[in-house]
């Protein structure tokens, strides 16, 4: 009688131990090269985070196409709370008003679980070019057209939409390089392979002298070099982009799951620590709900669509 009872009671607990996530390490892709932005600020986030969940989420750069392959990837992926995207709004904003053809759809292919925090590109060019102002790096590249080349993290990535703002905003012509990632995109401007880039990660490299920093894409001054202008400050009259970076799921994600996420997200994004440390790389922490997250989304596509047919861009 009492095996029979302890069976009965095994067979009703299993599907409870079956509900408790995460029961196993969390998959969390980055679309971008690693060594980029998206990476380093998405260890710092899921370092906090695991201790919250009591598992690992293992950060797992897929780059390639402007993030659009990693992106793919989770929006194909189960919907068990186990695969993670954690990206910028170049995957989910840029790229749906710059691609005809993406292969997911931003809104109803994932599960919105919280933004992380906003920034400010940094434009940073080769200490060879013999510019040390916005003003002067734009008479430089109109001396000497189609010379100059910008690298980015893709084909319509938000490094791309900059660039071809910037050419238009400044009546000036640079030629597009892209590349897997920021990281890589970063390094060629180092080397001198091409002379500019715009870039979320570029402090140490700006502290070193191996780039010189010209102004941030954002209308709010980079809080580590207040002394250095805005693109608009600096003469590009309208130019103003900030980005952001957030964590999704495959669409269709438990909302229990989506909830759990969500409040370990936030919690991690108080933690002082990690407040300073995003800060220290120019990413303010933000938080929120998944519901905020969403209508920021579809509010910034409506403002992008906006920015592109203004200033006419042709990113195809």
């Amino acid at each position: 009688m009492r095996t029979i009872w302890m069976l009965a009671w095994l067979a009703a607990a299993a599907p409870l131990q079956a509900q408790v996530y995460p029961a196993k390490p969390v998959r969390v892709v980055v679309p971008y090269a690693a060594g980029g932005f998206s990476d380093l600020t998405g260890r710092i986030v899921a370092e906090r985070v695991a201790r919250i969940l009591g598992q690992p989420l293992v950060i797992e750069a897929r780059p390639g196409a402007g993030g659009r392959i990693g992106a793919d990837q989770i929006a194909k992926a189960p919907n068990d709370g186990y695969s993670l995207l954690y990206t910028t709004n170049g995957t989910h904003t840029f790229m749906t008003v710059t691609e005809k053809d993406l292969p997911y759809d931003a809104i109803r292919d994932f599960t919105p679980i919280t933004l992380v925090g906003d920034y400010g590109l940094q434009m940073v060019i080769h200490p060879g070019v013999p510019a040390k102002t916005v003003a002067e790096f734009i008479d430089y590249v109109k001396k000497n057209p189609g010379k100059v080349n910008y690298a980015s993290s893709g084909m319509g990535s938000g490094i791309h939409f900059a660039g071809e703002l910037f050419n238009v905003l400044a009546h000036v012509d640079m030629v597009h390089v892209p590349y897997k990632g920021a990281g890589p995109a970063i390094q060629d401007v180092i080397a001198g392979v091409c002379q500019v880039t715009f870039d979320g990660a570029a402090k140490q490299y700006i502290d070193s002298g191996k780039v010189r920093f010209l102004g941030t894409t954002s209308a709010r001054r980079d809080p580590r070099f207040p002394e250095t202008p805005t693109l608009g400050e600096g003469g590009v009259s309208g130019f103003d982009l900030t980005y952001w970076t957030a964590f999704f799921a495959p669409a269709g994600l438990d909302p229990k799951i989506q909830a759990q996420l969500n409040a370990a997200l936030n919690a991690a994004l108080a933690d002082e620590t990690v407040k300073r440390r995003l800060g220290e790389m120019g990413l303010v922490a933000a938080g929120g709900t998944p519901q905020a997250l969403e209508r920021r989304i579809r509010g910034d596509i409506e403002t992008l669509r906006r920015i592109a047919a203004d200033a006419k861009l042709q990113l195809h």
